[in-house]
């Protein structure tokens, strides 16, 4: 298997998980089974899998940026990352749509946020705290 076709199939799983969040707001089992927990789980056995396999092999590291660089410029690296990050955002828009549903937010207006957390990541949280801060705890 490539990176690429690698790359391909987890977008393919999230962006379903983000779908699902989207139009099924309420189903419970959504953001607590399928893209709550089962899909980010999948995601996270395959960031394992990547690390374990790749991370001996690759330069670079975490202390600079250009340790980050370098480190990145090996595509299973790069996948690994960006395997992070759909995992990571999909867990917090798992959590904007329960805490939604159980505050009692509109879904119209958790929807603005999903698509921010979806594409950038924090911009979403951020949004969503604040259309949250309108609905005082039950």
């Amino acid at each position: 298997m490539t990176p690429e076709l690698l790359f391909s199939i987890a977008n393919v799983f999230a962006l379903l998980s983000w779908l699902l969040l989207v139009v099924l707001p309420r189903r419970p089992w959504v953001a607590n089974s399928v893209a709550g927990i089962g899909v980010p789980a999948l995601l996270a056995a395959v960031y394992i899998a990547l690390i374990a396999t790749n991370w001996g092999g690759s330069s670079g590291g975490f202390s600079t940026l250009a340790d980050v660089a370098q480190l990145f410029a090996n595509p299973w690296m790069l996948l690994a990352g960006w395997v992070h990050y759909l995992c990571f955002d999909l867990l917090v828009g798992c959590w904007e749509a329960r805490d939604a549903r159980d505050l009692g937010v509109p879904h119209m207006l958790v929807i603005p946020c999903l698509v921010l957390t979806f594409m950038f990541g924090p911009a979403g949280w951020l949004l969503y705290q604040g259309v949250r801060s309108a609905y005082p705890r039950p």
